[in-house]
C-alpha cells in the first residue's frame, strides 16, 4: 500500500497534470483568442482547484460532520462533542495552547529581531546566520527527542544524565524536573520548558524574515539620526522598528499559527503528561488510543480551525495590504 500510494504521488499524478495541461493547451490554440484568453486562466488552476478539494476541503467538510456525530460516530449528538470540548475537563489543554500562542510566538519575535539586528553588525555575518538556521534543518521529532535527552532528570543524589542537570549537580545545585514537575507545583512551568524547544527549532527562519527587514532600512536615515546624537536604542526604536514592523507582524502570525496546531514536540517530549497536553495531542488520543472516539477527536479538530482562520485572514489581510492589492 505504502508503494503504491508513492509510485501515485510521485508518477501517476504528475503524468495526469502534464497530461491535462498539454490536451487543454492544444484544445486552447483552436479556440478564439477572446475564448481563450477568460479559459486558460481557469484551465491552469483547475489542478491547484481539484487538489485543494481533494486533500483540504473534503476533509474539512467530512470532519465537521463528525464533530455532531457520537463518540463512535455511529448516530448523531448534537452540540455534545463541543460541549464536551469546550467542558472543564479539556479547558487546562486549551489554556496551555494559550500559553504557547503567547510565550512561542513573543520569544521567536524578540530573539529573533535582536540577532537579526546583531548579526547585521559583524563581519562573520554569513557563519552567523548558518548557525542560527542549521536548527530548521532538524525536524520537530528529532529536536525533541535530543531536547528531551537535554532536559533528562534523575532524583536528587542519583547521577543526572541529562546536560542541564548535569551542570546543575557539577556546580552543587539541585537538579531540575524541567517537563516533569508534580502537580503540587507549578505545572505550568513544564509547557513553559516545551515552549523553549519551539522557540528554538522555529528562530532560524525568523532570523532570515527580520535580518532581510533590517538590511532594507536605508542606511541615510540611520547616519543621519546618529549625526543627530540619537542613542543606538533610540535609532533602533524610531527607525529600524517602524520600517521592519511588517516583517515582524508576518513572524508572529506564521508562529501563532504554528504554536495553534503544536503537536510534535508535545507528543515526543512528553505526550502531555506533567499538566502539558495540547488540544491537537488530545485530538490525536481521542483518535488513535481510546476506541471509537471519532466525534470528539473531530470537534477538537474544528475548533483548531476555528482559532487558526482569524490568524490566517489576518495575515491574508496584512500581505495583501503591504502590496498594495
Amino acid at each position: 500500500m505504502t508503494v503504491l500510494s508513492i509510485l501515485i504521488g510521485t508518477v501517476l499524478v504528475p503524468a495526469a497534470v502534464i497530461f491535462f495541461t498539454a490536451a487543454g493547451e492544444r484544445l486552447l490554440s483552436r479556440a478564439r483568442p477572446t475564448v481563450a484568453r477568460r479559459i486558460r486562466p481557469w484551465f491552469w488552476l483547475a489542478p491547484i482547484l481539484i487538489g485543494l478539494l481533494a486533500v483540504l476541503i473534503y476533509p474539512a467538510v467530512a470532519t465537521f460532520v463528525l464533530s455532531f456525530r457520537s463518540a463512535d460516530a455511529s448516530a448523531w449528538s448534537g452540540l455534545d462533542n463541543y460541549l464536551w470540548a469546550l467542558g472543564s475537563d479539556v479547558l487546562p489543554i486549551f489554556l496551555n495552547n494559550a500559553i504557547w500562542i503567547v510565550a512561542m510566538p513573543l520569544g521567536i519575535v524578540v530573539i529573533g529581531t535582536v540577532m537579526a539586528v546583531m548579526i547585521d553588525r559583524v563581519k562573520y555575518e554569513l557563519v552567523a546566520r548558518t548557525m542560527l538556521v542549521l536548527p530548521t534543518a532538524i525536524s520537530l521529532t528529532a529536536a525533541g527527542i535530543a531536547w528531551r535527552l537535554l532536559y533528562s532528570w534523575s532524583p536528587e543524589g542519583r547521577t543526572q544524565f541529562g546536560l542541564f542537570n548535569a551542570i546543575l549537580q557539577a556546580v552543587g545545585l539541585a537538579p531540575v524536573a524541567w517537563t516533569a514537575r508534580p502537580p503540587s507545583d507549578a505545572q505550568w512551568l513544564n509547557t513553559l520548558a516545551l515552549v523553549v524547544v519551539g522557540v528554538w527549532a522555529g528562530l532560524g527562519v525568523a532570523v532570515l524574515i527580520l535580518s532581510a527587514a533590517v538590511k532594507a532600512v536605508p542606511s541615510e536615515y540611520l547616519e543621519a539620526a546618529r549625526l543627530d546624537g540619537a542613542s543606538e536604542f533610540r535609532v533602533f526604536f524610531t527607525i529600524v522598528l517602524p520600517i521592519i514592523w511588517p516583517s515582524m507582524v508576518t513572524v508572529i502570525t506564521t508562529q501563532v499559527i504554528q504554536a495553534i496546531k503544536v503537536f510534535d514536540i508535545v507528543y515526543v517530549m512528553t505526550n502531555g503528561n506533567g499538566g502539558t497536553d495540547v488540544v491537537a495531542n488530545e485530538m490525536f488520543t481521542q483518535l488513535f488510543q481510546f476506541p471509537n472516539h471519532v466525534g470528539q477527536a473531530s470537534a477538537l479538530a474544528i475548533l483548531l480551525l476555528v482559532l487558526s482562520l482569524p490568524i490566517v485572514w489576518f495575515n491574508v489581510r496584512h500581505a495583501r495590504r503591504e502590496i498594495h492589492i
